[in-house]
């Protein structure tokens, strides 16, 4: 690829919007960005509680809208949302689509069998946890008001109320953060809990960055 490729962010809340953006500041700053961000899906699924054929339309709508401005790579920032990702992945072939928790999977699964999941978003830890292999056992956490807290901008209830919820899963292998906004407080819950942790934006982009320059 002669010129740097364009990638399309999709979000389902706007707090993942500066994670991932310093996440390729960092490992790969010549690609070029276009955010695409619609948090009423967050919010209608927290709402009804479970994707539907309605809320896949949606998505397919979306990856449609990227693959027509020129993307190369779609990647999804939203980890509650695993089948309608799929369905992205599966309509626009062989362009690479991924949901943002994918790569993260991959390399939390080579460094322990007892996986920590700690989420803000209660949707995430139903629709991530059956994308790990059977080989691994899951321990799910949810940080209870973190969310909350950081819709109103409190940044600090939200990083104390998952470092709280963190130390619950002292006796996983490794604890992986859920969510691209959560990511930021990597250093704080490795200090709290004395485990390995690995976050979901500095995974995708390094994957997403080594399948394109594979196509290029």
């Amino acid at each position: 690829m002669t010129t740097p490729p364009r990638i399309a962010l999709i979000h389902a809340l706007k707090h993942s919007i500066a994670p991932i953006e310093a996440a390729f500041a960092q490992a790969w700053p010549e690609a070029r960005l276009m955010n695409l961000l619609d948090d009423s899906l967050s919010a209608d699924l927290a709402r009804d509680g479970q994707l539907n054929a309605a809320m896949t339309e949606r998505f397919l709508a979306l990856g449609n809208y990227a693959a027509a401005m020129g993307a190369h790579g779609i990647l999804f920032t939203c980890s509650a949302f695993g089948p309608c990702i799929e369905a992205v992945a599966r309509a626009h072939a062989p362009m690479p689509v991924l949901k943002p928790n994918e790569a993260m999977i991959e390399r939390a699964v080579t460094m322990g069998r007892r996986i920590g999941l700690l989420s803000t978003f209660p949707p995430t830890l139903l629709s991530m946890p059956p994308e790990f292999p059977a080989s691994v056992e899951i321990v799910p956490k949810l940080a209870e008001g973190a969310l909350a807290a950081l819709d109103r901008g409190d940044r600090a209830t939200h990083d104390r109320l998952i470092v709280e919820a963190s130390r619950s899963l002292r006796d996983c292998d490794v604890i992986a953060l859920a969510q691209f906004s959560i990511a930021a407080t990597a250093p704080l819950v490795a200090e709290a809990t004395g485990r390995p942790v690995v976050t979901t934006p500095d995974s995708a982009v390094e994957k997403l960055m080594k399948l394109l320059k594979a196509n290029a």
